[in-house]
């Protein structure tokens, strides 16, 4: 055993990560957009839940305003944005005031309208594990958090502070995951909407061999436990705007 796994300290910080699957953890703070309680306020949304490093930073600043240019698209996919960072509100409004004097990519003017959490005690931080001392001491990662409208989290993705995020593929993940709750398959590698989905592989010795028979022509075997069919891009998007029309 450790010779500092008894000392009160190291007890206190040791916290249990969520994991994909978990309910997401639930807080109560401040946010510039007034007070969040969360995941209750999104019942029924999903929710991407982003931290970054600090204000007035430049990597962060870019993030910022991309995840702004692209909040209506994320909205078409009933999915709310919300930051967070080890800072006060005063310093978060200073930093969304400073954003609209800044030109990236031809956005100047920009307003960030998602809500950012007010995080100085580290309460969030710490309950989702945004904070890695050994890439960023005091100050949380780039953690993503990509949480469904009964509020379990469907994926984590984690960025180090020199890198920004990829936030094609933070989309395209979030299409995936609705593609397969609204049409029970799986994607595969590079999987775009539109690109043929995997059909779950069967259980028994007899669907086993009547997949390999394979007498149903809207299925592409390649083998008995890896199938292909087809889904257009239309009946991903048409089905995942029914989905948000049920969920308000």
């Amino acid at each position: 055993m450790c010779d500092f796994c008894n000392d009160d300290s190291f007890l206190a910080e040791t916290i249990q990560l969520p994991l994909i699957g978990d309910p997401a953890p639930d807080f109560i703070a401040n946010t510039t957009n007034g007070k969040v309680n969360f995941p209750s306020d999104y019942a029924g949304k999903w929710v991407i839940l982003f931290s970054h490093p600090a204000d007035f930073t430049p990597v962060c600043t870019t993030e910022f305003m991309t995840f702004q240019s692209m909040l209506t698209e994320f909205q078409k996919l009933n999915t709310e944005i919300i930051g967070l960072s080890i800072g006060t509100l005063t310093g978060h409004l200073a930093w969304i005031k400073s954003i609209k004097d800044i030109d990236y990519h031809g956005w100047k003017g920009m307003n960030i309208t998602f809500p950012i959490i007010d995080d100085m005690n580290m309460e969030v931080a710490k309950k989702y594990g945004m904070l890695h001392h050994n890439a960023a001491d005091g100050k949380t990662v780039r953690a993503v958090f990509i949480i469904d409208p009964q509020g379990i989290i469907r994926t984590i993705l984690y960025y180090p502070l020199t890198t920004g995020r990829n936030f094609d593929e933070i989309k395209r993940v979030l299409i995936a995951l609705q593609t397969a709750d609204n049409f029970h398959v799986a994607t595969p590698a590079d999987w775009q909407p539109g690109d043929d989905v995997v059909v779950p592989a069967p259980s028994t010795t007899s669907d086993m061999n009547k997949r390999i028979e394979n007498k149903d022509n809207s299925l592409d075997v390649k083998t008995w436990y890896l199938t292909f069919k087809k889904l257009s891009k239309e009946d991903v998007f048409n089905n995942t705007t029914k989905s948000t029309k049920k969920a308000k």
